[in-house]
């Protein structure tokens, strides 16, 4: 909470602790998920710089000057816009970068695994950017919408966000808690972070669908009959990966999402 004439403290999600004099009225934001929930939060005059990735809202988020990308900033642009808060994310931007800013600027880094992490952020981004009434409301929100979904059968599922190599997720991931959501078992919930997958393992663990995300790797039609001569008896479908990775604001519609997903999965044989 700031209180006037008075400075306050606030702890990020690495234990590190912020000192503002106010609530910040120059933000950069170097998360497309974060970005998107400070206009959510309705302070979309305070965002200033946002990365070449931030492409929500719109039109709103154009209108914005771009630092570059979430691990390739343009220190020059930064320095130009003097942020009184720049808002980060220990997976999606780089140590090195990160630790050049903090020598200038005030720097609130999240560290996101699961939907728990995911809401603390939330919170954590609405105390220091004074808009924590709506930061808590938009929690009640997802995690009202989570609570509602149906308790589906659980599917073994195989979920990829890259090719060539084909790559998956693990158990510390954020999208392995939000197929758990979904109702489906992670097949390479063994392993860690972002493993390189064989097609020979693919076809050992013989999951029942196989997901291919939008993002980081836009999987398109053509990859479902790619996947189809691995695993002939898979059903293989394209999802959205802002709805499985985003851990903003965006949560408001995964819950539809699944739900809507699941529906359509169930109609084949071979998920029921």
């Amino acid at each position: 909470m700031f209180q006037n004439g008075l400075s306050s403290v606030f702890t990020d999600q690495l234990h590190n602790k912020i000192m503002l004099n106010g609530p910040p009225q120059r933000i950069v934001s170097l998360v497309p998920s974060q970005t998107e929930l400070l206009f959510e939060l309705g302070l979309q005059d305070q965002v200033v710089g946002v990365t070449k990735f931030c492409n929500y809202p719109q039109p709103g988020v154009k209108a914005k000057k771009i630092i570059g990308g979430t691990k390739d900033f343009n220190f020059e642009i930064i320095q130009q816009l003097q942020p009184d808060l720049i808002i980060g994310n220990k997976e999606e931007n780089y140590q090195a970068g990160i630790k050049s800013l903090e020598k200038d600027f005030p720097v609130w880094m999240s560290d996101i695994v699961n939907v728990t992490d995911a809401y603390a952020m939330i919170t954590g981004i609405g105390e220091i950017t004074d808009t924590l009434p709506k930061a808590k409301n938009l929690v009640v929100e997802i995690k009202d919408n989570f609570s509602s979904l149906p308790a589906f059968p659980l599917l073994r599922a195989a979920y990829f966000i890259w090719r060539k190599p084909y790559m998956s997720v693990g158990q510390d991931t954020f999208i392995h808690y939000m197929l758990q959501a979904a109702g489906f078992t992670n097949v390479f919930g063994h392993l860690y972070r972002y493993p390189e997958i064989a097609p020979s393992q693919l076809q050992k663990v013989n999951p029942a669908v196989i997901l291919l995300s939008s993002e980081p790797y836009p999987f398109r039609e053509k990859h479902i009959r790619e996947m189809q001569e691995i695993c002939p008896s898979a059903v293989i479908k394209l999802v959205d990966g802002e709805l499985f990775s985003w851990y903003g604001s965006r949560l408001k519609h995964s819950a539809v999402y699944f739900t809507r997903l699941r529906q359509e999965l169930a109609t084949h044989p071979a998920c029921t």
